[in-house]
């Protein structure tokens, strides 16, 4: 894939404002719950008081958005989960103190929100405790950062290349899925886009 056909940094949005709205919904009188479903169950960076398994019905994981940032570069873009609307998603929900939960949006949208491609939503959550209203970073496909459907070339390509602030491309999707198969969760959709990544050489190095 050539840079050339990538496509282009979608306008900044206003994240401080889309921050202030998101703490208005949240009103600040209880706990702050958020729901992870690829880096932030293995790399919360946010303390919290109790998490659990959880679903979310509505929406999936997928691997179908443009990084430019986190994990990829706006000369070589990688890919990053994004919640899509249709079927469901196992992940985990996270309760953090009230006393403690803006700090941790500040933080989140640091880490989630440089550019504002996400469109937080409160999405309710099923535990084996019932169900929360959580906070979760989902993305329209009309968003210009939704990759659509990628060839083998240009998921290969991807894998071997994009690298960004937090890593690659290839270890954030690796990671993830080891966590998952760790906890018993399947994802059939990133088992097949992790068949196009670049064998591993001797030394953990991916092979042209």
């Amino acid at each position: 894939m050539s840079d050339s056909t990538a496509p282009r940094p979608a306008p900044l949005r206003d994240v401080q404002a889309m921050l202030e709205t998101t703490r208005r919904q949240w009103g600040g009188r209880r706990d702050l719950w958020v729901f992870g479903y690829a880096s932030l169950i293995w790399r919360p960076e946010f303390d919290f008081a109790e998490q659990r398994w959880a679903q979310v019905h509505g929406y999936h994981r997928s691997l179908k958005m443009w990084s430019r940032v986190n994990r990829g570069t706006p000369e070589c873009p990688g890919l990053v989960f994004a919640l899509l609307q249709g079927g469901s998603c196992k992940g985990v929900a996270y309760r953090i103190d009230r006393r403690h939960a803006d700090h941790a949006l500040e933080r989140l949208w640091q880490r989630e929100m440089p550019t504002g491609v996400y469109d937080p939503r409160w999405l309710p959550c099923r535990t084996e405790r019932g169900t929360v209203q959580a906070l979760a970073f989902t993305l329209s496909r009309r968003s210009p950062n939704y990759t659509g459907e990628l060839s083998a070339e240009q998921l290969h390509h991807i894998f071997k290349s994009a690298s960004g602030r937090y890593g690659s491309t290839l270890d954030y999707a690796q990671q993830t899925w080891h966590c998952l198969a760790n906890a018993g969760i399947h994802d059939a959709q990133l088992q097949r886009m992790l068949r196009h990544a670049p064998p591993a050489g001797p030394l953990g190095r991916t092979d042209a």
